[in-house]
């Protein structure tokens, strides 16, 4: 990991940290969910940048070592969405291979969405594109649903404020590595889920936990509260919804979010394939939630394959 470079970009405003491995014109473009960072991308950025490619992983604003915005609480997708061309622009980059997991998948499809000339192929993980409109998870799934209590202003910011910033990143880690969707009760937190004996997955090591403590530390959580459990009722007036480009999605069998209602019948049933006409999905029985991690040769394998057959 030492090799991966660290490089600080200014636009919109804001400093940006964009981590750099590889060289030449094939670029491969990686997107972070929540509670990841560019350094969930490490082993996928060392495996691609030794097969010929230029890897970027941007931590968004509000994350990482990048700039926190003025007013974190206004941060929207499109905001990300206009940060990454900005970040392309500034590196003299037209086009890349996008590879997104979790809500990062969101901006991936948005940046294919919106500027079609800049994206070859997108490769998700975790989540597939699903209809840009007001997601219906809230109104089906218990108050204590994750999502409901971290879309609530304050709520969230008082149960993570009860903890240091490394505590809070161990507890989402072991709760979204599970098969289940995390539903809180309703005299608990979110928080509250994860008792302090309980271990990390085996693939994520107190090393890792301790630089993604450190990473949030120094950017808090109010913009990762924001975007995405905050913004899913953007509206981007895209009248063609149709993805044009060839994409993958890597799905973990035991990725609680296939519990999410109408999920996983959304996803084997063809429904996916009516926004995004040439996909492919591949699922992996022992995938969780954290499968780039957790299987990092597999996934790589898997991402390689993709991408070398649409250069």
């Amino acid at each position: 990991m030492d090799q991966i470079q660290h490089n600080f970009i200014t636009v919109q405003g804001l400093k940006f940290h964009v981590a750099d491995l590889g060289e030449g014109s094939n670029v491969v473009l990686f997107l972070h969910g929540f509670p990841e960072i560019w350094y969930s991308w490490r082993y996928q950025m060392v495996a691609l940048a030794n097969a010929g490619f230029r890897t970027l992983a941007p931590d968004y604003r509000g994350y990482g070592l990048s700039d926190i915005p003025p007013e974190p609480e206004k941060t929207t997708f499109a905001d990300l969405v206009a940060d990454l061309v900005a970040i392309l622009d500034h590196l003299g980059i037209n086009k890349v291979f996008v590879v997104a997991k979790d809500f990062g998948v969101r901006p991936a499809y948005l940046l294919t969405l919106l500027h079609p000339h800049r994206v070859s192929c997108v490769v998700t993980l975790g989540v597939p594109h699903v209809p840009l409109e007001p997601r219906k998870y809230r109104e089906s799934l218990p108050e204590g649903f994750y999502i409901s209590r971290w879309n609530e202003p304050g709520r969230a910011e008082a149960d993570f404020g009860r903890f240091d910033a490394k505590t809070v990143v161990r507890n989402i880690y072991i709760l979204f590595s599970r098969s289940e969707i995390p539903i809180a009760d309703e005299k608990q937190e979110v928080m509250d889920m994860v008792d302090a004996s309980v271990p990390l997955p085996p693939w994520f090591t107190e090393e890792d936990l301790t630089t993604y403590g450190a990473l949030y530390e120094k950017s808090g959580f109010k913009t990762a509260l924001q975007v995405p459990y905050r913004s899913f009722d953007e509206d981007f007036g895209i009248t063609d919804p149709i993805v044009k480009v060839p994409a993958l999605l890597i799905m973990g069998c035991k990725d609680y979010v296939l519990k999410f209602p109408g999920m996983e019948e959304y996803i084997k049933f063809g429904k996916a394939k009516e926004l995004v006409p040439d996909l492919d999905i591949i699922y992996l029985p022992e995938g969780t939630h954290f499968v780039q991690e957790q299987s990092p040769e597999l996934v790589n394998e898997l991402i390689l394959d993709f991408l070398r057959s649409h250069m």
